[in-house]
């Protein structure tokens, strides 16, 4: 018969064992540390592009010049310094936990020189107006410093390099978000698809504590604030519904269009790109800036200042502002800049469900707005991944919508049912463009320079 565990005998085990407890001072203190990097990326990107919206307001016809001139460089100096900080940092994060890459091969997608390569040019990226986020990146940068931390760790310890990564990865997107829940479910969906019993405790632990590092700089505040969620009936359905099916079907059509843009398409265009990269990111900035100028400023940037007037009521968006902000954000990620596209697409869904809202107005359901903007930002960003536990989870986090969970989760899980009939899994994919180049080229060859987003 199995003996119930002898409780004092495993207390004086655990205290005994000093090294045990160093190591996992070691991961906490670099988890704290990745939060910190995350929030300073966070300022920096903020006041990057506060920077850039000074400009445009003050000479809206400069940006012409301008954000071509900064998406030149950008891929300039991430091509030239730090090529495995380019696109997102997700794919990157996911190829270097994959078994097949050779351990010496790891720092070509996570390191304390990318991490600090992306947060420069992640901002530079928003300087320019480039309608990037920082939340993808922000995983790329908080699994870099956690990474590093292999290096204090005795041989054979719990925490070896995968867990660090994940570790890591899910920190930064707990940090970013403001949501250590979506944080943990992210590390599980995308990341390690399981947590390993012997070290799962302090990989959450590590992911809650760079979470509430973000939280007290930025208070514990939702990213977009409460909405107010009415009560729901079946005439609401229909309007929800759609919602959903629109944003399966663009979120599936934008990630196949990423996967085979990164991938280099038979085109005239795909052709410049691989001849001339520069002069094909400058031409994507100057595509971005008239996108840009033709939307008001609306398609600039991430899109969250547009998501918060949506939610607010008090949106002056047009009808095309989801086809321009998909083309913005499609194009900047086609040009190599480092950022992200979890913001975008975020402000992609919103525009949908704000679009239904305003299309059923007529029928006394425009109280449901709010709802059905949530309902598209889950249902986009769903699609685009095909993460749809961690999408839904996301975007309760950052509206407070907990009652609208079950709404949230149906529609991001038919969302990405719908995409993965269009697409592959956008972030799945990229991983795998990187392995191939990555262990195709020789170990004395320099990093590839590929585009994860």
């Amino acid at each position: 018969m199995s003996r119930d565990p002898d409780f004092l005998r495993h207390l004086q085990d655990e205290l005994s064992d000093g090294r045990a407890w160093l190591d996992r001072s070691i991961v906490l203190a670099y988890a704290a540390a990745a939060g910190l990097c995350v929030v300073l990326f966070t300022l920096m990107t903020h006041t990057a592009f506060e920077w850039f919206e000074w400009l445009h307001g003050a000479a809206p016809w400069a940006v012409l010049v301008w954000t071509p001139l900064v998406t030149a460089f950008v891929v300039w100096a991430t091509r030239r310094f730090v090529p495995g900080a380019a696109g997102s940092g997700i794919p990157q994060v996911m190829a270097a936990l994959d078994p097949a890459l050779p351990a010496d091969s790891r720092p070509r997608f996570v390191s304390l020189k990318l991490t600090a390569g992306k947060m420069l040019l992640g901002a530079t990226a928003l300087l320019g107006g480039l309608s990037a986020g920082r939340e993808g990146p922000s995983v790329q940068v908080a699994a870099g410093v956690m990474h590093n931390a292999r290096h204090w760790l005795r041989p054979g310890s719990a925490m070896n390099e995968r867990a660090l990564l994940v570790a890591g990865g899910a920190a930064g997107m707990a940090a970013a978000f403001n949501a250590p829940l979506a944080g943990i479910v992210f590390a599980i969906e995308e990341l390690s698809k399981r947590l390993e019993a012997r070290n799962n405790g302090l990989i959450i632990a590590a992911i809650v504590l760079a979470g509430l590092v973000g939280t007290s700089v930025f208070g514990n505040l939702t990213y977009f604030g409460a909405i107010s969620v009415p009560s729901l009936s079946w005439g609401s359905l229909l309007p929800g519904l759609l919602v959903a099916v629109l944003c399966g079907v663009l979120g599936g059509l934008f990630a196949r269009l990423l996967a085979a843009s990164m991938a280099g398409m038979p085109d005239r265009l795909s052709a410049l790109r691989r001849r001339a990269p520069i002069r094909f990111a400058a031409l994507c900035g100057l595509a971005v800036a008239v996108l840009g100028l033709a939307s008001g400023g609306a398609t600039f940037g991430g899109g969250e200042q547009q998501v918060r007037h949506m939610l607010a009521g008090d949106s002056d968006v047009s009808h095309l502002y989801v086809l321009l902000k998909f083309m913005a954000t499609w194009i900047t990620s086609w040009s190599g800049v480092p950022g992200g596209i979890f913001a975008p697409s975020l402000s992609i869904g919103a525009g949908v469900g704000h679009d239904v809202a305003q299309l059923v107005a007529g029928h006394n359901l425009s109280a449901l707005a709010p709802s059905l903007i949530a309902i598209g930002m889950a249902s986009f960003l769903a699609a685009t991944t095909q993460a749809p536990l961690t999408s839904f989870i996301i975007v309760m986090e950052m509206i407070d919508g907990r009652p609208m969970v079950l709404s949230l989760m149906a529609s991001a899980m038919l969302a990405s049912l719908i995409s993965r009939m269009i697409s592959r899994p956008l972030y799945g994919t990229l991983a795998e463009m990187m392995l191939r180049q990555a262990t195709a080229r020789p170990r004395s060859a320099p990093p590839p320079a590929t585009d994860g987003h």
